[in-house]
């Protein structure tokens, strides 16, 4: 049974997510699988708000079954979420937040301030880091809490600014207003796709908060299990290349989707395993 809904989830990773899957799949049983589950239901906690026509829950049913988790049936994530929750010592706090985060962002279509700004980012991915540290480090104290968290919401500024084209479309703005207005860019120039020095200039102060919130998430890496470390690193490293991208396309993300090439995604692995020397890792796993 274990196996039948484990490669499940991994299916919903490796589709959802080519970056995390390609990280986390170094990791040893039972973690791997773990962090798969994870990711499968976060996935479908945001296909019920992101498109709940075609999702296989709303998001008051996935609510509904996670309070009755030990009798819900009729879909793999139940039996899998009963086997998480045996097989590590994770809270159901997290996963809670990140619904109600996600509940309220059904409502949102935009967000005024930097304070909001960084709360949506702990809502959505900071939760995750969350629910993740249980299975990643063996022993988190309050300080790994604090790091989990800052990784996840450093990795949704990234999402966020990857993602400001497809959003718009969406009617969304996640770009915080007095953010813009500091950089004097105005909202009609986002709708009209305006890239100019203003808009640059303002995705670059987002990239600066990103990459101090990456520093806090990464900074206790030395008390991971290796392999732990290895993969929230090479994840985070790949997540981070990202903004990279965007540069390199001069900062047209209203059309142009930056994605990592398969080469760097190798080139990355290959630095960071000189360094964790990791036995027999398998290169196929880095690109998708």
């Amino acid at each position: 049974m274990m196996e039948e809904f484990s490669r499940e989830c991994e299916e919903m990773i490796r589709e959802g997510s080519s970056t995390f899957y390609n990280a986390f799949s170094f990791l040893e049983s039972p973690r791997r699988e773990a962090v798969f589950v994870i990711y499968a239901f976060c996935r479908l906690i945001d296909d019920s708000v992101d498109e709940p026509e075609e999702a296989p829950f709303t998001l008051e049913e996935l609510r509904h079954s996670f309070d009755h988790l030990e009798n819900a049936s009729g879909h793999f994530i139940w039996p899998a979420l009963r086997w998480l929750f045996s097989e590590f010592p994770i809270t159901k706090q997290p996963f809670y937040n990140q619904m109600d985060g996600q509940a309220y962002d059904n409502v949102r279509t935009s967000i005024d301030t930097f304070y909001e700004f960084e709360a949506y980012c702990y809502d959505v991915a900071g939760t995750v880091g969350e629910m993740l540290l249980p299975v990643l480090h063996d022993n988190p104290d309050e300080k790994i809490r604090t790091s989990g968290i800052y990784l996840g919401k450093a990795m949704q500024i990234v999402n966020i600014i990857r993602d400001i084209g497809e959003d718009l479309r969406l009617g969304k703005r996640y770009l915080p207003l007095d953010l813009m207005q500091k950089h004097r860019y105005e909202e009609t120039q986002l709708h009209n796709h305006e890239i100019n020095e203003n808009f640059i200039a303002m995705l670059e102060d987002l990239r600066q908060t990103a990459s101090v919130w990456f520093k806090k998430g990464l900074a206790y890496l030395n008390d991971y299990p290796s392999r732990s470390a290895f993969c929230i690193e090479l994840a985070s490293v790949a997540y981070g290349e990202i903004l990279d991208v965007v540069e390199r396309n001069r900062y047209e993300v209203f059309t142009k989707r930056a994605i990592v090439s398969d080469d760097r995604k190798l080139e990355i692995f290959f630095q960071l395993n000189q360094r964790y020397q990791l036995s027999n890792p398998e290169v196929s796993n880095v690109v998708s």
